[in-house]
């Protein structure tokens, strides 16, 4: 995308935009610990540093739980990209490799640059770009991104810098943990089945294929490409059984096992090599982190417990 005229923010904007607001330094001390706090101090003068390397102009923020990320304009082109920066400069290169393991499939955002001392990463923007997430979605449109991750991805490097999908289980869980001591959840029940849940998950790490796992697949982290084609971002990837994948598509939503497993049949069959036995496996351990974020939230709807039932069966 090319613009003849960009208005690029003044320096007080510059600062304004690159500042860490305090709800957000918040969300990363439960990820990364208080000491993340200076990393957020130091933010401001690192963007200004990597905009000027790379000729950039910022022109807006966001972030999640463990990064900030910021639209800019190439001022070279005028071409959208997306800076983004960790305070763990180790997610930024395991994100580095992937991406670069799947830069010849159009499922998989392109990485435009890297520097792996600092944690950043510069990717080429996505049009129109709008989160699966907002809208409806189909299952072929999931089986078809599936298959290219898949289809594109290498073997284990022996130099890799990810780790096996057990480590990421373990990273999920932790942060689960975490999430349920901040909010007080001290239920017994649901501290039992995430025990549980963490047990069958690392079970299911330690065996099946090994392909180039995304890791963190749900609909927020993919976008409607050119030609309607879905476009993975901000993959967690790991090592490990690449049904790992398909959890969160399949229990979007759901509220019952047998639309699940209905759900579950009608994806593998899209997808070559997709096990709906390991699948359904993946959904009953992962169920408790999706139902993790809605206790904190004090919800106990339908799908709630649903969730926690499939994940304490």
């Amino acid at each position: 995308m090319r613009e003849d005229r960009i208005d690029h923010p003044a320096g007080d904007m510059m600062k304004e935009l690159t500042r860490v607001a305090p709800e957000v330094r918040d969300r990363l001390v439960v990820r990364f610990g208080a000491e993340v706090l200076a990393w957020c101090d130091a933010l401001p003068a690192l963007v200004g540093e990597l905009a000027a390397r790379w000729d950039l102009a910022v022109v807006a923020a966001g972030g999640g739980g463990t990064s900030r990320v910021f639209r800019c304009v190439k001022r070279d082109t005028g071409a959208w990209a997306w800076l983004k920066l960790t305070p763990e400069p180790g997610i930024a290169r395991q994100e580095a490799e992937a991406l670069r393991a799947w830069d010849t499939t159009p499922s998989v955002v392109t990485l435009l640059a890297h520097d792996p001392a600092v944690g950043a990463l510069l990717l080429q923007d996505v049009e129109p770009g709008v989160p699966v997430g907002q809208r409806a979605w189909e299952v072929a449109e999931v089986a078809a991104l599936l298959r290219d991750l898949r289809v594109f991805a290498p073997a284990p490097a022996e130099h890799s810098v990810l780790r096996p999908l057990s480590h990421r289980v373990d990273v999920l869980f932790d942060l689960a943990d975490r999430r349920l001591t901040a909010a007080a959840v001290t239920d017994p029940a649901a501290l039992a089945v995430l025990r549980q849940a963490r047990a069958a998950a690392l079970e299911l790490a330690a065996d099946g294929p090994a392909g180039l796992v995304h890791g963190d697949l749900h609909p927020g982290n993919v976008l409607s490409g050119p030609d309607a084609h879905m476009v993975a971002i901000d993959p967690r990837p790991a090592w490990g059984d690449p049904d790992f994948d398909a959890v969160d598509w399949v229990l979007d939503g759901a509220a019952d096992l047998t639309v699940l497993e209905r759900r579950i049949e009608e994806l593998a069959a899209l997808i070559p090599g997709q096990s709906p036995h390991r699948v359904l496996g993946w959904c009953r351990a992962l169920a408790a982190l999706v139902a993790v974020p809605r206790m904190c939230a004090g919800r106990d709807d339908a799908q709630t417990r649903f969730l926690m039932a499939l994940a304490g069966g």
